[in-house]
Protein backbone atom coordinates (compact mmCIF):
# COMPACT_ATOMS: atom_id res chain seq x y z
CA UNK A 1 0.00 0.00 0.00
CA UNK A 2 1.64 3.28 -1.08
CA UNK A 3 2.06 5.94 1.54
CA UNK A 4 0.53 9.32 0.79
CA UNK A 5 2.96 12.10 -0.05
CA UNK A 6 3.15 14.88 2.49
CA UNK A 7 1.55 18.05 1.25
CA UNK A 8 4.04 20.81 0.46
CA UNK A 9 3.73 23.81 2.69
CA UNK A 10 2.40 26.79 0.87
CA UNK A 11 3.22 30.33 1.77
CA UNK A 12 0.85 33.20 1.26
CA UNK A 13 1.42 34.99 -2.02
CA UNK A 14 2.59 38.21 -0.39
CA UNK A 15 5.46 36.35 1.33
CA UNK A 16 6.63 34.50 -1.78
CA UNK A 17 9.32 35.80 -4.12
CA UNK A 18 6.81 36.43 -6.92
CA UNK A 19 4.61 38.36 -4.51
CA UNK A 20 7.51 40.55 -3.43
CA UNK A 21 8.45 41.28 -7.05
CA UNK A 22 4.85 42.17 -7.88
CA UNK A 23 4.70 44.54 -4.88
CA UNK A 24 7.95 46.19 -5.99
CA UNK A 25 6.49 46.73 -9.47
CA UNK A 26 3.45 48.33 -7.88
CA UNK A 27 5.76 50.53 -5.82
CA UNK A 28 7.47 51.77 -9.01
CA UNK A 29 4.08 52.62 -10.55
CA UNK A 30 2.99 54.30 -7.31
CA UNK A 31 6.15 56.44 -7.23
CA UNK A 32 5.66 57.62 -10.80
CA UNK A 33 1.97 58.43 -10.32
CA UNK A 34 2.82 60.35 -7.15
CA UNK A 35 5.53 62.29 -8.97
CA UNK A 36 3.11 63.30 -11.75
CA UNK A 37 0.53 64.39 -9.18
CA UNK A 38 3.09 66.44 -7.23
CA UNK A 39 4.37 68.13 -10.40
CA UNK A 40 0.80 69.04 -11.40
CA UNK A 41 -0.07 70.48 -8.00
CA UNK A 42 3.22 72.35 -7.71
CA UNK A 43 2.88 73.99 -11.13
CA UNK A 44 -0.75 74.89 -10.46
CA UNK A 45 0.32 76.43 -7.13
CA UNK A 46 2.85 78.66 -8.90
CA UNK A 47 0.45 79.99 -11.57
CA UNK A 48 -1.75 82.38 -9.55
CA UNK A 49 -0.42 85.31 -7.57
CA UNK A 50 2.89 84.36 -6.08
CA UNK A 51 3.79 85.12 -2.52
CA UNK A 52 6.84 83.83 -0.75
CA UNK A 53 5.02 80.91 0.85
CA UNK A 54 3.33 79.84 -2.38
CA UNK A 55 6.66 79.84 -4.21
CA UNK A 56 8.27 77.85 -1.38
CA UNK A 57 5.41 75.34 -1.48
CA UNK A 58 5.72 74.96 -5.23
CA UNK A 59 9.48 74.50 -5.07
CA UNK A 60 9.22 71.94 -2.25
CA UNK A 61 6.56 70.11 -4.25
CA UNK A 62 8.84 69.96 -7.27
CA UNK A 63 11.73 68.73 -5.11
CA UNK A 64 9.45 66.05 -3.61
CA UNK A 65 8.45 64.94 -7.10
CA UNK A 66 12.14 64.59 -8.04
CA UNK A 67 12.63 62.40 -4.96
CA UNK A 68 9.63 60.27 -5.99
CA UNK A 69 11.09 59.77 -9.45
CA UNK A 70 14.48 58.86 -7.93
CA UNK A 71 12.73 56.37 -5.65
CA UNK A 72 11.00 54.76 -8.62
CA UNK A 73 14.26 54.62 -10.58
CA UNK A 74 16.14 52.99 -7.71
CA UNK A 75 13.43 50.39 -7.17
CA UNK A 76 13.35 49.66 -10.90
CA UNK A 77 17.12 49.24 -10.86
CA UNK A 78 16.84 46.82 -7.93
CA UNK A 79 14.25 44.83 -9.85
CA UNK A 80 16.37 44.83 -12.98
CA UNK A 81 19.59 43.62 -11.38
CA UNK A 82 18.24 41.50 -8.50
CA UNK A 83 14.77 40.24 -9.47
CA UNK A 84 14.60 37.32 -7.08
CA UNK A 85 15.42 39.15 -3.87
CA UNK A 86 18.39 39.25 -1.54
CA UNK A 87 19.04 35.50 -1.59
CA UNK A 88 22.70 34.48 -1.36
CA UNK A 89 23.93 30.91 -1.77
CA UNK A 90 26.88 31.37 0.58
CA UNK A 91 28.18 33.97 2.96
CA UNK A 92 30.63 36.55 1.67
CA UNK A 93 33.38 35.49 4.08
CA UNK A 94 33.22 31.87 2.81
CA UNK A 95 34.58 32.89 -0.60
CA UNK A 96 38.07 33.62 0.70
Amino acid sequence: MPTPKPKAQSRPFCFSVKGQVKMLRLDVINSLVTAVFLITVSILALIPKSTTYIVLGGVFGLVASVFCMADGALIYRKLLFNPSGPYQKSAAHDKF
